[in-house]
């Protein structure tokens, strides 16, 4: 009855629309309440100790970085970039938008950050080359997805905290998935291209075009080379990373670029500031709803009814697979991460799968949720962007949605993908 009153009043909040940290609060309180087994001080406390963790800090700093470089100048010359690459190819602006968001994933850690960056510029540009809106929209929600995969990666750092996972492995584990997500959209949007007959520019490429485009774009390109480069290093940890790369954007946004002026600081700091706050209010909040789950045994009672229907090591991962995809498109990743992590995670080693990789597999099923209704973030942030119903954007984004599972499915069964660069 316990579960049935936590799960059913978070059902109920989440009908009634009630934001998600709100919700998960929320139930958690009301379960409380409901048991009388713990005092209600329980939700205060985790609100408070959940978030009091050094590599917990490096999530307010990616998000001002990612906020900083969006609103630097980064962005334009990154998809110059990309542009000079294959801008004169078959549907060369929708792949330029993925490189593009690929890019700019190493920067920003967030995939409705990638969105919001990327899809005022890229949007309205495909539109005017002749691009289907509907389709110019998808590319851009489904690309933005990548941002959480190919690191830096907020929910690798959540996962990492919530798992006891070492981030670093996790960052450099994320590398080949990000770049093989990448490519299975960059597939699609070329065959989809094809039938439509989406030209290239006329323009030819050149070595002397991409070569102007890198330098132009060299001090943005370094972001990810000294953040990454600094922690496999062993220079500094994720989190001081996170600090460097707001220094570094800052110097580059203000000084290298001049893109960025000291009046708009203010509101630079208020938007990554007002993010923050709704990120760690789901982390209180979802640390609670877990540590709830945990003291009413349904970990365990998930494991073995998960072990009891096979024992089949491909069985079982597929079968988390799927919850994972199922959840995905109901809750935020942030909150499926720390409450299903603790449950799923000593499944998946018990199966013979290593924390990292399953990590990395965590991160992909989740964030096709970022693009899939009811709720994907970055749907709403790109139909806000472009107009385009949510409805019609669902219907578009399908062909990238199933782009990914296949990739997932690949990863799923082949490790080495995802652990070849990870030490022994």
């Amino acid at each position: 009855m316990t579960i049935a009153v936590l799960f059913g009043s978070f059902a109920l909040l989440l009908i009634l629309t009630v934001p998600i940290g709100i919700a998960i609060g929320l139930s958690t309180l009301i379960t409380i309440m409901y048991t009388g087994s713990l005092p209600v001080e329980f939700l205060a406390k985790e609100l408070i100790t959940s978030v009091d963790s050094f590599p917990l800090m490096a999530v307010p700093f990616f998000i001002l970085a990612g906020e900083i470089m969006g609103k630097g100048g980064i962005s334009e010359r990154l998809f110059n970039v990309a542009n000079a690459l294959v801008g004169n190819r078959t549907g060369g602006f929708a792949i330029a938008t993925i490189i593009t968001c690929m890019f700019f994933a190493a920067i920003s850690g967030s995939g409705p950050a990638t969105v919001a960056a990327i899809g005022g510029i890229m949007i309205p540009a495909m539109v005017r080359q002749g691009y289907d809106i509907k389709f110019a929209t998808a590319t851009v929600a489904a690309a933005g997805s990548i941002g959480v995969i190919i690191p830096p990666s907020i929910p690798m750092v959540i996962y990492g905290v919530t798992g006891s996972v070492s981030i670093g492995d996790l960052f450099i584990a994320g590398i080949v998935p990000g770049i093989l997500v990448g490519l299975s959209m960059i597939a699609w949007a070329y065959f989809y291209s094809k039938s439509k007959g989406y030209k290239g520019l006329e323009e030819k490429t050149s070595f002397k075009k991409i070569g102007i485009a890198f330098w132009e774009a060299k001090w943005a390109l370094l972001i990810p080379i000294i953040i990454l480069g600094g922690i496999y290093g062993g220079y500094f940890t994720p989190t001081e990373a996170a600090v460097i790369a707001v220094v570094y954007g800052l110097f580059a946004a203000m000084v290298l670029y001049r893109a960025l002026k000291v009046r708009d600081l203010p509101k630079v700091i208020i938007d990554s500031a007002l993010t923050t706050a709704t990120v760690l209010i789901i982390v209180g909040t979802a640390n609670a709803f877990g540590r709830l789950l945990t003291i009413e045994q349904v970990p365990n009672q998930i494991a073995e009814a998960m072990l009891s229907i096979s024992t089949n090591q491909y069985v079982i991962i597929l079968l988390i697979m799927l919850l994972l995809l199922v959840v995905g498109m109901f809750m935020d990743t942030l909150a499926a991460i720390i409450i299903l992590t603790p449950i799923l995670l000593p499944i998946a080693v018990q199966i013979g799968y290593d924390p990292v990789h399953f990590g990395i597999l965590m991160v992909v099923n989740l964030a096709i949720g970022f693009f899939t209704p009811p709720v994907g973030v970055n749907l709403f942030v790109a139909s806000g962007i472009s107009g385009v119903s949510i409805e019609s954007l669902s219907r578009a984004v399908l062909p990238f949605v199933l782009s990914m599972i296949i990739t997932l499915l690949f990863l799923t069964f082949v490790p080495a993908i995802t652990m070849f660069f990870i030490p022994e």
